[in-house]
């Protein structure tokens, strides 16, 4: 068997031969008249006329027989069978033909249709064209499920022998163009913020750091857009979104990538409350909008969206799974719970966030169901307002399903002296070692001293909503291109 170099040695050859007889490898331009997807749909009405058509796509498989080839081409939209004929095309033609062009190959076809005996829908050539010379062939075999890594490093090889993946980004694509859809139904505005920052901030998390030239002055790649939307909100904009990337230097697993999108929207003159409304709303129509159906199914089991959505106190859920009451333990004893229970954590860390690690391992995969996770304790962000009611608790909400993450949201501090308060609270966590804490931000501080109005903020990881609407275990199903350490 001939090695992947050899064949490559050999294609080398073919395109050569393909030029040597005056003809372009990669031209410039197609005449294609139809999508594979519009000669199928319309295929009694072209077959009927005898009017050539010109299709285009990659040769996907190649048989001969005697006089006869038959191929199939591929295109973005479908696959169709093609027919060589010697008498057809002429000795010399058919012969080019075989003996230059490969499976993996672009080519243009033109031809009429007509249905072979067993009544597959086909075109036969009165002539072609090379578009691309593939110069390495296709895999054989392509079993993405023994090389799992192969198929994320190679994505594009991926999409080729795996329908079902592409199909994943198409529903991806429109899971996004819904919710943009939605949002701009209530009455949002889309808008852009800086994904380079003079000063990260918006959630717990380190940054990437870089360095531009121009000014002599460190950037960091956002890890939220939360701090510049909220900005809008002081510059009298009531309802603003974003769908973008984000940054966090930050560990790697099936939850978590480097980059990833995010979804952030502000609504001024709402609290947390009016948000867990517009969230069960925003999940009842995206469903419906996609499936026709408020149920889905999620690595085996079903899973219903029927508001209202199930809800339960911070607090509540932790002594549940593992007996801790928060409101009554210190930070010592909750260390050494934390050891007991096995959960690691940095010791540099706050009650909050230890409280956070072991309801990660312990509580959060329990959670099946949509459901609202509320009232977290104080400490656990620096930006939510705390209850009224009870100043140990914020006006937050976390929508958890399937064990992940799925919503953060909460009503937006502003206060700006409690928050100067939090910022210095969270570096002095920074100054001790706990090197994801908030740090101190003076130009928002000064936005907040011209007045933020009452306002609730939600943030959404897409690809987590992505993977959880396409059945896929891991981001890296649903992430195109997923950060990979190097072979």
């Amino acid at each position: 068997m001939a090695t992947v170099d050899e064949l490559r040695k050999s294609r080398l050859k073919k395109l050569e031969a393909i030029e040597k007889a005056g003809f372009l490898t990669y031209p410039l331009r197609t005449k294609r008249t139809h999508s594979v997807s519009e000669t199928l749909r319309d295929f009694s009405s072209l077959a009927h006329s005898k009017k050539e058509v010109v299709l285009v796509g990659r040769i996907r498989s190649l048989r001969e027989h005697g006089g006869s080839t038959f191929l199939h081409i591929e295109d973005g939209s479908g696959r169709i069978q093609a027919y060589f004929k010697k008498d057809r095309l002429g000795e010399k033609c058919y012969k080019f033909f075989l003996d230059n062009f490969d499976i993996g190959d672009f080519v243009e076809i033109r031809g009429v249709l007509f249905k072979t005996k067993k009544g597959e829908k086909t075109i036969e050539a009165a002539d072609y064209k090379m578009l691309a010379k593939s110069l390495l062939p296709l895999p054989e075999k392509w079993h993405g499920f023994r090389d799992v890594e192969e198929r994320f490093r190679k994505r594009y090889l991926d999409l080729i022998f795996n329908l079902e993946v592409k199909k994943r980004f198409e529903i991806r694509s429109r899971i996004i163009k819904e919710i943009r859809d939605f949002l701009d139904k209530e009455g949002f505005l889309e808008v852009e913020t800086p994904i380079l920052q003079p000063v990260y901030g918006g959630a717990r998390a380190k940054p990437f750091k870089t360095h531009l030239n121009a000014l002599d002055m460190d950037l960091y790649l956002r890890i939220a857009p939360e701090l510049y939307l909220k900005r809008l909100l002081v510059g009298g904009f009531e309802k603003v979104y974003e769908i973008g990337k984000c940054f966090r230097n930050e560990g790697v697993d099936r939850l978590h990538n480097p980059d990833f999108t995010m979804l952030e929207f502000y609504w001024a003159y709402a609290d947390y409350k009016d948000l867990m409304k517009l969230t069960e709303k925003l999940f009842e129509t995206l469903l419906k909008k996609l499936s026709g159906k408020l149920e889905i199914e999620y690595e085996g089991k079903k899973i219903r969206f029927k508001p209202p959505f199930k809800r339960i106190e911070y607090n509540q859920l932790l002594k549940k799974y593992t007996g801790i009451n928060l409101e009554e333990i210190n930070l010592p004893a909750l260390k050494k719970e934390a050891k007991k229970l096995g959960v690691n954590f940095d010791e540099t860390m706050g009650k909050a966030e230890v409280a956070d690690e072991i309801y990660k391992k312990y509580c959060l995969p329990k959670i099946w169901e949509p459901t609202f996770l509320i009232n977290h304790p104080l400490g656990s962000t620096p930006f939510a307002k705390k209850l009224d009611e009870n100043p140990k608790k914020l006006a937050r909400f976390q929508l958890l399903i399937a064990g992940w993450e799925m919503v953060n949201a909460f009503s937006e501090l502003n206060d700006p002296i409690e928050q100067r308060k939090r910022f210095k609270e969270q570096e002095k966590l920074f100054k001790d070692g706990f090197k994801e804490a908030q740090r101190m931000d003076e130009d928002f501080l000064t936005a907040l001293e011209y007045g933020l109005p009452p306002a609730a903020g939600f943030g959404m990881g897409i690809d987590r909503l992505a993977a959880l609407l396409t059945d896929s275990h891991s981001l890296r199903e649903i992430i195109l291109f997923p950060t990979m350490r190097p072979r």
